[in-house]
């Protein structure tokens, strides 16, 4: 998609209803599928955010950041997600959260930062996080300054992940379950699963 074609669709993206959980579930691991909403309450979750910053490439086509996370010894050591973190006491809200933490790991100003809209919370079990994934936009390709908690930037083009061939299956070993089938997505060679996964599950209906 051509970055001024996105554009042209905010409007619409801001007030186009959010596919939610039925949206999210389609990319969910078995796992995440036995929380409903009181069991997540029972389990008084920690808050977080995360950014799904949209921007255009060298060739004006709309692209949007996912980072491998750094390795270290914790559940999500390495993989593919969106910049974000925990609420601080320092942050006014959860989109400050959201925008604190762009700055911090890849070196985006918060003030070149344009908020579109808050997403469908997504609960993540293994970390017991509640994260707000908030969609946004940039004018310019930033120049990505990269802090320890991040490994690689990875730039994908939106008409990948709308495209359906790019859905796929794989099973898995992780530090919380074995030989496990869940969904994800294949973009740039990099599987994406989980809650990363169920997030763009909802922006890829949100487009469509």
């Amino acid at each position: 998609m051509n970055f001024n074609d996105f554009k042209n669709k905010l409007e619409e993206l801001k007030t186009t209803k959010l596919g939610g959980l039925d949206a999210q579930f389609k990319l969910a691991p078995k796992l995440r599928l036995k929380y409903d909403k009181d069991k997540i309450i029972a389990n008084n979750p920690k808050k977080a955010a995360v950014l799904a910053l949209f921007y255009p490439n060298n060739a004006n086509e709309t692209c949007f950041l996912l980072t491998k996370r750094a390795s270290y010894k914790g559940t999500h050591s390495a993989q593919i997600s969106f910049p974000g973190g925990k609420i601080e006491k320092t942050d006014k809200n959860l989109e400050s959260t959201a925008l604190r933490e762009a700055n911090e790991e890849v070196g985006i100003k918060e003030s070149s930062i344009h908020i579109i809209r808050e997403l469908t919370d997504v609960y993540i079990p293994p970390s017991n996080f509640l994260a707000t994934p908030f969609l946004g936009f940039v004018n310019h390709k930033p120049n990505f300054i990269k802090n320890h908690e991040v490994n690689k930037t990875i730039e994908v083009l939106l008409n990948d992940l709308l495209d359906d061939i790019n859905l796929t299956w794989i099973n898995m070993n992780t530090s919380y379950m074995d030989n496990i089938d869940v969904p994800c997505f294949k973009l740039n060679d990099y599987i994406v699963w989980g809650a990363t996964a169920m997030m763009l599950s909802e922006i890829k209906e949100l487009f469509r």
